[in-house]
């Protein structure tokens, strides 16, 4: 190339296109389509920035529709590639725990079934790791299988049976005191076959049970939990580096936590947050007590 710029004109007669006709499209207005393009994707942006950056076009989509944005599925998904945005993607799962072969285990009481007809009816938990610049962090959560709701959590720089029993005195402490009906599901960890988690456990009237060694199944519900926490928060989309201490991944797990329970989208409720589940579920409870106290 000699370096000289080609005219409209030159290049219009090369591609034989009218020149009228280049100019014709360069003054046009934008069109209907365009302007609803560039009004939808700043407001798609926000919700994929608010939600930690890991809704795929499903949960954007649902999110989007709960905002009051008028949007269709497909739409979502060509203004999502226009934006450059995608959800988050889960890897396989790393084993934590290991069974204590001198420990006596609890039976299974769940068989792979982790379905309740009520909050506080079956709690499942298990332990992951994050490394950090200042060593591994462990991380246990404890579940309810009814509405996904996190309910008690710990993180701590050791995976002793101290940190389960941490994350049970949280989960005491927002569920209440006692629950009679209550199984406590885990897998074979040495943490989980200890007589002081046995004895934590029966402080609140719940009974131990535990899967089988070393098959994930048997423990689903709690590690599908872990992986969606370790691609949502710990190698999200919005994370920018490792993590340096386990107090930072301590007060990150604090934020991610509190979304899950009040703002995170589960298909598995039909799209709505655990803690708007558990909110529906008294609800009816509640005015099926008041027709009976009626009648």
């Amino acid at each position: 190339m000699d370096g000289r710029r080609l005219g409209v004109e030159l290049i219009c007669r090369l591609l034989q296109v009218a020149p009228s006709s280049y100019y014709a499209a360069k003054t046009r207005a934008p069109s209907a389509r365009t302007l609803r393009d560039e009004e939808l994707i700043p407001q798609l942006v926000e919700l994929w920035e608010t939600n930690y950056r890991v809704y795929g076009v499903r949960k954007l989509w649902k999110a989007a529709r709960r905002a009051g944005i008028m949007i269709g599925r497909d739409q979502t998904a060509r203004l999502m590639r226009a934006a450059g945005i995608e959800g988050a993607r889960r890897s396989k799962r790393v084993k934590t725990t290991g069974p204590d072969p001198a420990s006596a285990r609890h039976p299974d009481l769940v068989k792979r079934e982790f379905t309740a007809t009520a909050p506080n009816r079956l709690w499942v938990t298990d332990l992951t790791f994050v490394p950090t610049w200042a060593g591994v962090a462990y991380v246990c959560f404890i579940i309810d299988a009814f509405s996904r709701m996190i309910v008690g959590w710990r993180v701590a720089s050791h995976m002793r049976t101290e940190m389960v029993l941490d994350a049970i005195e949280m989960a005491r402490w927002s569920r209440g005191r006692h629950h009679d009906d209550l199984r406590c599901h885990s897998d074979a960890g040495a943490q989980f076959t200890s007589i002081r988690y046995g004895e934590r456990l029966a402080e609140i009237g719940a009974t131990p049970s535990i899967g089988t060694v070393g098959d994930s199944y048997d423990n689903a519900l709690a590690e599908t939990v872990n992986g969606y926490y370790k691609a949502e928060l710990i190698r999200g989309p919005a994370r920018s580096g490792p993590w340096k201490t386990v107090e930072d991944l301590e007060l990150a797990t604090l934020g991610w936590v509190h979304w899950h329970n009040t703002q995170r989208l589960h298909g598995y409720l039909g799209d709505v947050p655990p803690a708007e589940y558990e909110n529906a579920f008294y609800a009816v409870q509640n005015d099926r007590n008041l027709l009976v106290g009626i009648k």
